[in-house]
């Protein structure tokens, strides 16, 4: 990797950051215009994506971040490809974010779904510091590369697995977000679950797709605690799925509870249809802890305020769309990765 100096980056990023949290109106009229390439892009979910990446790239945060990474080595910088997602507004801004920092070259094939934005936040660190310029290049197919870093379902991983095995890897299949409540949450957490179920409109891999509940747990509470998230209902393909598995269910007679924007169905899965929140019953913590652990390798990150001990990252109500620069997908180190290609 080419050698990096750190400051500067931090400076650079940090920049960056500034811009994203508070928008300018050339940014805003992309934000506002991007409903028009994909329905599930609102003017809200779009600002609430860049704006999270704003917080992200704070100076604080960069320091402690690039500070365990040796990042002085100035071995020639590799060509790593990206395959990125595009379920949610920018959710691969953190891939390339890492190539950057270890002086590689990103070779970004961005999704149909999501690729304007991307091309727009990386101009604008260009702007501000251009020897990132010769550090990415967008392409349509990826070839003559070192290493690759792709996310997909788990049918698309086996194709990664077959065409990309042969080099150094990171192949990501389908997680899911789980949240283990106890019973004595505050209405304030359990609104703040809502952001974790519905931001996003739940298509992404750390929104919560599952709750666990104590057994006898009621939901009445829960139900009034979420009230507030109900202009959900109002987007027209979050709708069409709502009314969807409504009609499913109420055809097969499938057990379920609803409140007028969301069902909550017990079924031992972790993943979910959009408009549906799954849950299963534990019968005490230890019990609870066990479950999580064996479905460690499904689970993106567990929300919950209860004492866990866990291989996965465990975050506070409403924080599950809010990951920190250390918070890498999967559990896996994309900065070791990198770092020692």
């Amino acid at each position: 990797m080419s050698k990096i100096n750190t400051i500067s980056a931090i400076n650079s990023f940090s920049g960056l950051g500034k811009q994203l949290q508070e928008p300018d109106s050339q940014l805003m009229a992309i934000i506002n215009d991007e409903q028009y390439h994909n329905a599930w892009f609102t003017p809200e979910s779009v600002l609430r994506a860049v704006t999270a990446i704003g917080k992200m790239l704070n100076e604080a945060d960069l320091q402690t971040w690039l500070s365990k990474y040796n990042l002085d080595n100035s071995k020639p910088g590799k060509k790593v490809g990206l395959i990125l997602a595009g379920n949610i507004p920018l959710v691969g801004f953190h891939d390339v974010l890492c190539v950057l920092a270890t002086g590689n070259h990103a070779l970004i094939k961005a999704s149909s779904q999501d690729a304007r934005l991307i091309k727009q936040v990386l101009q604008r660190l260009v702007d501000i510091d251009d020897s990132f310029a010769d550090q990415f290049s967008f392409v349509e197919r990826l070839v003559d590369f070192d290493a690759i870093i792709a996310t997909g379902s788990n049918n698309s991983s086996r194709y990664f697995d077959y065409y990309f095995g042969k080099v150094p890897n990171i192949i990501r299949k389908n997680r899911n977000s789980i949240a283990l409540l106890t019973g004595t949450e505050t209405t304030e957490e359990l609104f703040n679950l809502g952001h974790d179920i519905f931001d996003y409109y739940g298509l992404g891999c750390r929104n919560v797709s599952k709750l666990l509940v104590p057994e006898g747990y009621i939901f009445n509470f829960f139900f009034e605690s979420i009230e507030d998230h109900k202009a959900i209902i109002h987007h027209h393909k979050y709708n069409n799925n709502y009314d969807y598995n409504k009609s499913i269910y109420l055809v097969n007679s499938d057990k379920h509870l609803d409140n007028g924007f969301l069902m909550v169905k017990e079924d031992e899965r972790m993943a979910s249809p959009l408009s549906v929140v799954y849950f299963s019953y534990y019968t005490d913590l230890p019990a609870a802890q066990q479950l999580l652990t064996e479905q460690s390798e499904n689970i993106q990150c567990i929300v919950t305020t209860a004492l866990i001990n866990v291989p996965n990252q465990v975050v506070g109500f409403g924080h599950s769309q809010q990951p920190a620069l250390w918070d890498y997908a999967d559990g896996i180190d994309t900065m070791h990765f990198l770092a020692n290609l």
